[in-house]
């Protein structure tokens, strides 16, 4: 099974904005980490992402793409710090992942959950190469 993902964990991009409603820049941005693996129903993406709002995630499906954008604000530190350790990413991040063949994206589903990205995209029965959001629900636990 052929799966992609852009694989180092920090980028630059002149082309990614920030998030949906600021403007675009030059600017780097990170990776999440991310699950892939396969079910009896389907194939499932988990990607780690505390700390972010539904709001400031994006995820479009494109024939066999399913890109994820988003922004993760660093809102939580005082503004005259000194890191001893920084490991936490904030800013934008942009990941894509090629999903094998067999696995419709067409009908994925995504739920947000104690910052974690789940998104369910269930085995091929009528492929859509139109490009199209898919929408996030979120469970409260």
């Amino acid at each position: 099974m052929a799966m992609c993902k852009v694989s180092a964990s920090l980028h630059f991009d002149n082309r990614l904005p920030s998030s949906p409603n600021r403007e675009v820049s030059e600017e780097t941005y990170w990776l999440p980490n991310t699950d892939v693996y396969v079910t009896d129903t389907g194939l499932v993406i988990r990607v780690e992402i505390a700390g972010i709002r539904r709001e400031e995630l994006e995820l479009t499906a494109e024939g066999n793409r399913l890109k994820i954008n988003g922004f993760r604000t660093d809102g939580c530190r005082e503004a005259k710090c000194k890191f001893l350790v920084m490991e936490i990413n904030y800013g934008a991040f942009k990941s894509v992942i090629e999903v094998p063949p067999g696995y419709d994206l067409s009908r994925a589903r995504a739920i947000y959950q104690n910052g974690f990205l789940r998104i369910d995209v269930p085995e091929l029965s009528r492929p859509s190469q139109k490009p199209h959001s898919v929408p996030i629900s979120s469970e409260e636990s």
